[in-house]
């Protein structure tokens, strides 16, 4: 099997058990049911759960062992997505091609809804009931739930959001520029590669160690390609509005290095998160198809 296909079948892998994880849940207040399903499921790359299952599976372990762990950081991604959109924060009116939550409900149900994401986030992973063929042993959970929790908490991507927002009109250095990204899209990157190997049972003390270099450089990679976009796709392409970085003054890696050195960087990180991977083989050929992805990609 190619790698692109078998990246295209893990995506379905997850579209699917997205669309169970909602519509399996009482309907205790329909109208945020439906606010959830329409934010979770309505499209998206998948990328961070892609990046589960592909160190998952490169390490030996089972894709069923990875499922809670899959669902789990799309889950915290997607409330991240929502709560970043409000008029309190990016104020963005579109998202993966389709009116906001905010826009498509109003403003306190998508709250609700990215809290209710959050909540749902940790019980995937702590519970036994959704997934029976996931054998991981509490302990393994227990690591799992501590290194999300961290990742999205007030030193991880809720950090990121604040610098972010602090930042807007003001002269980053590049090494301010890299702390804030590092938190706001790494930390959640690099705890779906975390949380994947955690999820075969069986990583070496030697590959955590890379696979954490890898996810350390392929988020920076994620962000400056993010950064670029902004200028150089479209509203169409992109799902969400072209230039808004720009309009709203926020520090990027194009207006401090300008477009031709982050560019330069970007393909930089890339090469070297290539290299990092490279002692491990073809176990992490899927990774490697990842990291390749999200810098050629357009939106």
């Amino acid at each position: 099997m190619s790698q692109q296909k078998q990246l295209v079948e893990l995506q379905q892998r997850a579209n699917h058990l997205l669309d169970n994880l909602v519509s399996s849940r009482p309907n205790t207040a329909p109208y945020l049911k439906k606010a959830i399903n329409y934010s979770l499921t309505q499209g998206g790359k998948r990328l961070r759960p892609l990046l589960t299952y592909a160190t998952c599976a490169g390490l030996n372990g089972s894709l069923e062992n990875a499922d809670p762990a899959a669902m789990a950081i799309e889950c915290i991604h997607t409330y991240s997505l929502i709560h970043d959109d409000l008029p309190a924060m990016d104020d963005d009116a579109l998202r993966r091609g389709q009116p906001t939550c905010h826009i498509a409900f109003d403003e306190a149900t998508a709250i609700l809804a990215g809290d209710a994401l959050q909540a749902l986030a940790f019980e995937a992973l702590s519970t036994n009931d959704w997934y029976p063929d996931c054998v991981l042993p509490p302990s393994t959970k227990l690591k799992q739930i501590q290194i999300l929790a961290q990742a999205s908490g007030m030193n991880g991507m809720v950090a990121g959001q604040s610098i972010d927002l602090s930042s807007v009109g003001k002269q980053l250095s590049l090494e301010q520029l890299e702390n804030m990204h590092h938190c706001k899209t790494g930390a959640l990157i690099k705890a779906s590669i975390q949380l994947g190997a955690l999820a075969s049972n069986q990583v070496e003390e030697s590959a955590w160690q890379q696979l954490g270099r890898f996810a350390d450089a392929v988020g920076l990679a994620f962000q400056i390609q993010d950064d670029i976009l902004d200028i150089e796709s479209d509203t169409e392409t992109l799902g969400k509005t072209q230039g808004a970085d720009i309009a709203n003054d926020k520090p990027t890696y194009p207006a401090i290095m300008g477009l031709s050195q982050a560019k330069q960087k970007a393909q930089q990180l890339t090469d070297e998160a290539l290299a990092i991977l490279a002692p491990l083989g073809q176990a992490a050929a899927p990774l490697k198809q990842l990291a390749l992805l999200i810098i050629q990609r357009n939106h």
